[in-house]
């Protein structure tokens, strides 16, 4: 099976014809709807700037896995888990 490239347009359409049509379709538009973010949204936009990325750990971590010397504590996690799920909903579980 040959599978030539996609070509939108009829085999009948010219060339010249395609990039008329596509000048046209760049016309700039007017936006229809405006859009407002609440605070909660406009805070974690402003929280997924931040630089807390540490290429060193990932790189300590990454290293202790190939290794076979990574070990996983469920209990930690578990806790880590629940303190974000309190801190996200604002009031404590416990």
């Amino acid at each position: 099976m040959k599978i030539g490239p996609i070509d939108t347009k009829p085999p009948g359409v010219a060339p010249a014809d395609r990039k008329a049509e596509a000048t046209l379709s760049k016309a700039p538009t007017v936006p229809s709807t405006e859009v407002a973010l609440s605070a909660a949204a406009t805070g974690l936009s402003e929280a997924s700037t931040e630089a807390s990325f540490d290429g060193a750990k990932v790189e300590r971590i990454a290293t202790a896995i190939r290794e076979g010397k990574f070990t996983v504590n469920p209990e930690a996690i578990a806790d880590k888990l629940i303190t974000n799920a309190e801190e996200l909903l604002g009031r404590k579980l416990s």
